[in-house]
């Protein structure tokens, strides 16, 4: 399994076949890499997995090793504008869940 999996999964069309990886200057911090369909079938099954058995969910992205709380709240949300669509898988929890929140 490849060690740069994604928090949050993005899929846009236009670029499911191209990589790139995103991060901003900004205080907090922001990461986006478009994977291939085999990479992104595999991390979907492995956050799948960890949400059916109750267990935290660990994941590296950008060289930082992330753990997802049991607890967190799961959403999918849908964009539109002119030239594109988007839609995001989003995984959301508390600072002070922390990673002790998850099994």
């Amino acid at each position: 399994m490849n060690s740069n999996d994604v928090q949050s999964i993005a899929a846009d069309d236009n670029e499911t076949h191209k990589e790139h990886e995103q991060v901003s200057t900004s205080p907090g911090r922001d990461v986006e890499r478009v994977y291939s369909n085999a990479e992104f079938v595999a991390k979907l099954r492995r956050l799948a997995d960890s949400i059916e058995g109750g267990k935290r969910f660990e994941i590296q992205i950008g060289g930082e090793r992330i753990y997802v709380p049991a607890s967190a709240a799961f959403s999918v949300e849908h964009e539109r504008s002119e030239r594109d669509e988007e839609i995001e898988f989003q995984i959301k929890w508390s600072l002070k869940q922390g990673a002790d929140g998850g099994r």
